[in-house]
């Protein structure tokens, strides 16, 4: 390649982000709105909760206050979990959960768990020191009917206007999926599991 063509590679190249930078300005004049966002965390693939942690450390870069509610995991010790309780001033951490439904193999017990949580996310959701809100595994719960899905959007589609609350787990409801603002869906194509790889601390939990 001649210094010629180098130079006409590159004089393209501005050319081509100029152009960019004058379509994303224009797209972004009428973005003035700033409200509080409904997102969700869905899918087979993993990631659900950890982006929804990676928000909570990016509220927290800006002294924003967080709360978590953990709807399944119970007792488990994870990272997250050790992490963000040193910070008591800024995240209020409840696990409410009494453990994935196979090991408690006991429905009644976790639908008042999971109505316990539930009471507990309404008075963070309240709570004006909040600035987000993220309910963990959630939509486990309603994919089990422990909650009503009715009352749960109802009471997440009440929040304050300002309020942040990010809901994850599997199999999120048609009528969740509806009144959200954002809904990623993690896509699984390759987990070590299936090789045979059991979770590891600090990627799995």
């Amino acid at each position: 390649m001649t210094e010629d063509d180098e130079a006409e590679i590159n004089r393209a190249h501005a050319e081509a982000m100029k152009a960019l930078k004058a379509e994303r300005e224009a797209l972004m004049a009428d973005k003035t709105e700033s409200r509080g966002l409904l997102l969700v965390h869905t899918g087979d693939g993993k990631g659900k909760s950890t982006s929804a942690f990676g928000l909570v450390a990016r509220a927290l870069g800006w002294g924003q206050k967080v709360g978590i509610v953990q709807y399944i995991k119970g007792k488990w010790i994870t990272g997250e979990r050790q992490f963000f309780q040193r910070f008591p001033d800024l995240v209020r951490y409840e696990v409410m959960g009494e453990g994935f439904t196979w090991d408690t193999q006991d429905r009644a017990r976790d639908i008042a768990a999971a109505r316990a949580a539930w009471a507990v996310s309404l008075e963070m959701i309240a709570d004006p020191a909040l600035d987000l809100v993220v309910l963990d595994e959630l939509n486990i719960a309603l994919r089990y009917d422990y909650l009503d899905i009715g009352e749960v959007v109802a009471g997440l589609t009440a929040r304050p206007a300002g309020k942040h609350v990010c809901v994850t787990g599997r199999n999120a409801k048609p009528e969740l999926i509806a009144a959200a603002d954002l809904v990623t869906e993690m896509t699984l194509i390759k987990h070590p599991f299936e090789a045979g790889v059991k979770a590891q601390r600090g990627v799995d939990f």
